[in-house]
């Protein structure tokens, strides 16, 4: 009898042991994860949660925010005039910038992974553009394909041909600034080439003794094995299509004569003829360049809302090419 109650005790005090030492350790992970979640409490839920309010009120950051409903989205939608403006060159951004450079930079990890000579200096070679401040950059770029000086026009004209005006002409600015991606996309190069690397060789020799093609060998072999790298690319490209703003306004100061980004603001926003003006150029200078932080915050929610639901479509159009999306 003793015996059996000895064991019915044991018995109890082990699930409460259990118990505590499963509390310990949550205890214990949260405590890592403080930091984290602090920081994304303070830097995302809070200013999210305070935009979104924002956005429903009059505000200067001067006068207290007066609650006005829902006008400043029946202005974004209805009245603003540079509005539509900005979203179409952001979205002309999201369907040509970030396909053509993803692709060039695939294009290139591609050739570089065949290299079998000079292999490190090629990499290097196309690598180091990436880590020039993109200010330089562009100014570099406005000053190589400057219509009257520039030296890209002057080689042009060697062969006959007249160039264009290039950041000077709306038809032909945003397509410069493709150039100037294209030039920079060594960051996502790089992370190509990893990836291609990583390929198992077995799998391209099954292939080739089931008589595949090289464009098969693309279709059924490397791209199944990098599509988590495709995926990073695309997610991360179109978040820079949509924040894009620094580029496009240097390239306009620069362009206009402006030596100062926010110089004359009001004639060099968006030059030439708002083909570069971007939805956040808009949103910076609704927000700070005439103080109208609440509509501001109308526009930045219906950043985040869009840029939310494209991230959530490119996901699972990404999903349905994996393996476990085609089961």
């Amino acid at each position: 009898m003793t015996t059996t109650a000895q064991s019915a005790g044991r018995a109890t005090a082990r699930p409460a042991r259990s118990s505590r030492s499963r509390r310990r350790r949550n205890l214990v992970t949260l405590a890592l994860l403080a930091p984290a979640l602090l920081g994304l409490a303070i830097f995302f839920v809070y200013p999210l949660i305070a935009s979104i309010y924002y956005s429903f009120t009059r505000f200067d950051l001067i006068s207290p925010p007066q609650w006005i409903g829902l006008r400043n989205y029946e202005y974004l939608f209805t009245q603003d005039p540079n509005v539509w403006t900005a979203t179409l060159n952001t979205l002309w951004f999201v369907v040509i910038w970030v396909p053509v450079k993803t692709g060039f930079a695939l294009i290139v990890a591609g050739l570089l992974a065949r290299a079998r000579r000079a292999s490190g200096v090629w990499r290097t070679i196309f690598y180091l553009p990436a880590l020039v401040p993109p200010v330089a950059s562009v100014v570099a770029f406005v000053f190589l394909f400057n219509p009257g000086t520039g030296p890209v026009n002057q080689v042009l004209a060697w062969f006959g041909i007249k160039g264009p005006l290039w950041f000077n002409d709306p038809a032909w600015s945003k397509p410069s600034l493709v150039l100037l991606g294209i030039w920079v996309m060594g960051d996502i190069m790089i992370i190509f080439l990893a990836a291609l690397l990583d390929v198992p060789r077995e799998q391209y020799e099954a292939a080739s003794l089931d008589g595949a093609s090289g464009v098969q060998k693309v279709r059924y072999v490397t791209l199944p094995s990098i599509a988590p790298v495709l995926l990073f690319a695309a997610v991360t490209g179109v978040i820079a299509a949509i924040q894009y703003f620094t580029e496009a306004a240097v390239a306009s100061s620069v362009a206009s004569g402006k030596a100062v980004v926010g110089e004359g603001i009001g004639s060099t926003l968006g030059y030439p003829d708002n083909s570069l003006l971007t939805y956040t150029q808009w949103l910076y200078v609704r927000g700070f360049g005439t103080y109208q932080l609440g509509y501001a915050s109308a526009l930045a929610v219906l950043l985040f809302v869009v840029a939310a639901i494209i991230l959530l479509l490119l996901l699972r159009r990404f999903k349905a090419f994996t393996p476990e999306g085609a089961q």
